[in-house]
């Protein structure tokens, strides 16, 4: 992938007003010579979040958050380096040049522009088709039945394909496309019996975009009851892939950052639905099998995630089958109770967003919904059913915290359903049970959670270390010195420690002399690598990161010192930790 030259990724950064971009999250005071407000990445009532105007970074004393304006596009939106470059660049109206590009990428890029032209086109038709074309009556008397209005309908841009065998065909050919391009965009395929004709006829259609709001596909719902199948989306091709789509991810991103959450669910209607009663957090996965690519989508938007698939067993199975993934990526699952022969759009529309929020507010954890289910599934008449169903439900009660409320409610409710001692229930109890591990008690490897409140997920902080390595690689200037400074307690990983003694020895050529007795580690240092070379910071931002890493190192012995009630060491660190917090201050101008 062709790289944006630094100079114009710098004109960008320069063009950007950093309180307008902070202030569309959160409501900025002046103080001094810096901006303060509420965090939009944690929930706070006391703003600990700091903008600081001169060097365009942010930082919050709260959770820790802190970067400059495309760190905080990328936080905020979900977006990478280069989604975050170009979104900026856009609403900035800075050009941005590229590297000198191979020409084979080049040729590669003006592909995929065309392709994505295309589709644009094809969608701007469909909607248009949807309102203005008598064809598409019913279609429109549908989505009213569904609950549906207009508004909610034309912000997704929802449209209709009308039943002629090759409208969008020939209005393709007509703006210059060419029969391939129609294919290979999913638009136009040939026919059995020769000629090439429309993908999609007599459909709804539903546009898929990324996270940035480009369509690559659609989803199509049958609008004849004979039609089969009843729903077709867009085969895979080089813009479209079906595993990696969520369904109004681009319009839920800023919402889910927000709200902290995202609530995801099976269909099209369902997130119209609840966007239109003002649930805005709310995607679709297209069906029950979450992937490991929407998986890492969705925890890029928000790190709690709720569930609100459909109650059969299929929706049931997936909640499960998804759990030990979403623990390992730091993401906190919850379950939202549907009645069964119920859809979240039926829900919304009939008992309106108060009462699906309070939905929201009862969801539960997976082990108390994996609790329940073998509960409602046990046969409880016999010894012989209430064993099996005491067998399966101590371990998933073992992955809830001790002296929880969650903890304790479970344990009442199985107890008086077993009709046993509450003792059988909590004694021994284990967390292997169906694939279900506590999010918040994901193992690190080094005897921490995953996530507590105030601080950072594991992946957020290896994320944080492996950024600042590559920080040191792009400032020659100072980065050396910077490596030099970071000591092992200041990384998580051994893995990290030896990228930072490799850079160390080879600071000048860092692709040199590769380790080939570990090619992890050369693939690490090769990704740092290419990282500085793809994301260009400045040396303010790496000020302010390595104050943030020195901060952790000492969190963490502050915690070793609590367990070994070393209280003197503590005392020493309390006031170094208050030190390395007044240099944060300053680096955002908080001191006047």
């Amino acid at each position: 992938m062709s790289l944006y030259t630094k100079d114009s990724i710098e004109r960008v950064k320069d063009a950007v007003d950093m309180v307008a971009l902070v202030g569309a999250r959160s409501d900025l005071r002046r103080v001094g010579a810096r901006y303060t407000g509420l965090c939009p990445f944690h929930d706070e009532r006391t703003p600990s979040f700091s903008v600081n105007v001169e060097h365009k970074l942010y930082h919050c004393f709260g959770c820790g958050a802190s970067g400059d304006a495309l760190k905080f596009v990328q936080d905020s939106e979900g977006l990478d380096f280069r989604g975050a470059v170009e979104l900026l660049a856009e609403r900035t109206g800075i050009e941005l040049a590229l590297e000198q590009e191979d020409p084979r990428a080049e040729a590669r890029r003006h592909r995929r522009e065309r392709l994505l032209e295309l589709v644009e086109r094809a969608t701007g038709y469909y909607a248009r088709y949807l309102w203005d074309s008598a064809e598409a009556g019913k279609a429109r008397a549908y989505l009213a039945r569904r609950g549906l209005g207009e508004q909610i309908l034309r912000d997704f841009r929802v449209g209709y394909a009308p039943s002629a065998w090759d409208r969008v065909v020939v209005a393709a050919q007509r703006d210059g496309f060419s029969l391939e391009e129609m294919a290979a965009a999913g638009l136009g395929q040939r026919g059995r019996q020769g000629g090439f004709h429309d993908r999609f006829r007599a459909r709804i259609m539903f546009p898929l975009a990324d996270a940035r709001g480009r369509v690559l596909g659609f989803g199509a719902r049958a609008a004849r009851p004979d039609q089969r199948p009843k729903y077709l989306n867009s085969s895979e091709n080089e813009l479209y892939h079906k595993g990696r789509q969520l369904f109004g991810i681009d319009r839920a991103r800023s919402a889910a950052t927000k709200a902290g959450r995202v609530v995801a669910v099976e269909g099209y209607t369902d997130v119209l639905a609840l966007h239109q009663v003002g649930v805005r957090e709310a995607v679709a996965i297209m069906g029950t099998a979450l992937t490991q690519e929407q998986l890492a989508e969705l925890a890029r938007a928000a790190t709690t995630v709720y569930l609100a698939l459909d109650a059969d067993r299929a929706g049931q199975d997936a909640m499960l089958r998804v759990s030990r993934a979403a623990a390992d990526r730091g993401v906190e699952l919850r379950v939202v109770a549907i009645p069964e022969g119920r859809d979240p759009a039926e829900l919304a529309t009939a008992e309106g967003p108060e009462s699906f929020r309070a939905r929201l507010s009862a969801a539960l954890t997976v082990p108390e919904f994996a609790a329940r289910r073998v509960l409602v599934e046990a046969d409880l008449d016999s010894p012989r059913g209430r064993d099996q169903a005491l067998a399966q439900v101590r371990p998933l009660i073992g992955a809830l915290p001790d002296r929880s409320a969650t903890r304790d409610e479970l344990v009442r409710h199985v107890a008086d359903r077993l009709d046993l001692p509450v003792e059988y229930l909590t004694s021994d109890a284990s967390s292997s049970s169906i694939g279900v591990t506590r999010a918040a008690e994901a193992p690190t490897g080094r005897g921490e959670p995953s996530a507590v409140a105030g601080r950072p997920t594991v992946e957020a902080v290896i994320g944080a270390e492996r950024s600042f390595l590559a920080m040191c690689l792009s400032q020659p200037e100072v980065g050396l010195e910077y490596l030099g400074r970071i000591g092992d307690p200041h990384l998580s990983s051994n893995s990290l420690r030896r990228v930072r003694d490799h850079l160390v020895a080879h600071y000048d050529d860092p692709l040199a002399a590769l380790p080939g007795d570990d090619p992890a580690a050369a693939a690490l240092i090769t990704d740092v690598v290419m990282l500085a070379e793809e994301e260009p910071s400045s040396q303010a931002v790496l000020d302010l990161t390595f104050l943030q890493l020195e901060l952790r190192r000492v969190e963490r012995e502050l915690r070793h010192c609590a367990e070994q009630r070393d209280f003197e060491r503590q005392r020493q660190l309390f006031g170094a930790r208050e030190e390395i917090r007044e240099q944060i201050a300053d680096v955002m101008g908080q001191t006047v």
